[in-house]
């Protein structure tokens, strides 16, 4: 439409753009980083190659904290299925006179 575009502002023109913000912010909340369980501000400025600060002041911005983001999280552990077929073995034919006890990691509740 006619008339309707943006003026010239004061200061610094932006750097990324509205596409390149959220493919970034994607990435934190969908991909997980290897050998880890969720990006951190360091790992995710490293990969994309912008500034720890920039993608801080994004994770700000947003409110986004992937290290609290609440989904589950497989472990990175090369042996981790070999783990959870002993741990469910255990559950499912317990030794004689066994007790089975089990501890949750999560934090904060």
């Amino acid at each position: 439409m006619e008339g309707l575009h943006d003026e010239q502002r004061a200061g610094r023109p932006r750097i990324y753009d509205a596409e390149r913000v959220a493919e970034v912010l994607n990435t934190a909340l969908q991909n997980p980083p290897p050998n880890a369980t969720h990006w951190s501000v360091r790992t995710l400025a490293q990969h994309t190659g912008i500034s720890k600060s920039t993608v801080h002041r994004w994770f700000q911005l947003f409110n986004l904290q992937p290290h609290r983001h609440r989904h589950f999280k497989i472990s990175n552990d090369p042996h981790f299925v070999d783990k959870v077929q002993d741990i469910v073995g255990l559950y499912l034919n317990p030794p004689d006179h066994a007790v089975v006890l089990c501890l949750d990691e999560k934090t904060q509740i």
